[in-house]
């Protein structure tokens, strides 16, 4: 069996089942490792907790823009802490959230710029976060980061941004919306995007692909984003698997 990575799932928000049944039953579908990303300044712990308890989990630290208002210099310390750590392999997950937020757009911004410069002090990659905040997204990268490699994870612009993005150099991180019979814009960039620049995630227990969607996701269900991708592109599941867990462990150096 191809194995695969899930580079973006939130096993510490899973309900339904326990963490440690969430990995088991991704290894049983192939899925090697998992990436666990921080969202709020608690997740911090609860991360280096999860990457300290299982050989094959990986942590990413950072305050979602959702969060912005947690982020203060104990969190900023912390994290510096922290990513000494082997297991920690990025800053995440950080950006932009206009379709939430609307109010706090100002202080995302600045707390974005702010963990842009620490992943760049780190010498860590970036996860980035940005939903109906494509061009502050974009321009805010391109002015700010100046020497770490950066993923849009759960990418969600069209073609065109997409294009932008590739020329940047950065990455695309496609989850469950791919496997949506109404996602025609996402299959597009699905097709579109060069295999050496894409990764696959859940999101979980977000975003549930076909045929498990309105139920809880988990990092088992990579399988069917990369069933679907890998029939989009009209290549090999082995093909797609492999193209994308090289990606991946390169990228974050796993």
């Amino acid at each position: 069996m191809a194995k695969l990575i899930d580079t973006h799932t939130h096993i510490n928000c899973l309900e339904k089942i326990t963490d440690e049944e969430s990995i088991l039953n991704a290894k049983a579908n192939g899925v090697e490792k998992i990436i666990v990303p921080a969202a709020c300044a608690k997740d911090i712990d609860i991360v280096m907790d999860l990457v300290k308890k299982y050989d094959n989990v990986f942590g990413l630290l950072g305050i979602h823009p959702e969060e912005a208002k947690d982020w203060n210099s104990s969190v900023l310390k912390k994290i510096k802490e922290y990513s000494s750590s082997e297991k920690i392999v990025g800053i995440g997950e950080i950006g932009l959230d206009y379709y939430w937020d609307k109010k706090n757009i100002d202080l995302q911004k600045e707390i974005f710029i702010e963990q842009v410069k620490l992943a760049n002090e780190l010498s860590l990659p970036i996860a980035v976060h940005d939903r109906d905040a494509h061009k502050d997204t974009f321009d805010i990268l391109k002015m700010y980061n100046k020497n770490s490699k950066v993923v849009l994870h759960c990418f969600s612009g069209s073609v065109e941004f997409l294009r932008e993005c590739l020329k940047e150099g950065w990455y695309i991180s496609i989850g469950g919306v791919v496997t949506f019979n109404s996602a025609k814009k996402m299959k597009e960039v699905a097709q579109e995007v060069p295999l050496d620049r894409l990764m696959l995630e859940t999101d979980a227990p977000y975003l549930t692909p076909v045929p498990y969607r309105g139920k809880e996701n988990q990092p088992a269900y990579v399988k069917y984003v990369a069933e679907e991708i890998a029939k989009l592109r009209n290549i090999s599941y082995e093909e797609l698997a492999n193209a994308t867990t090289q990606n991946a462990e390169d990228f974050f150096r796993i």
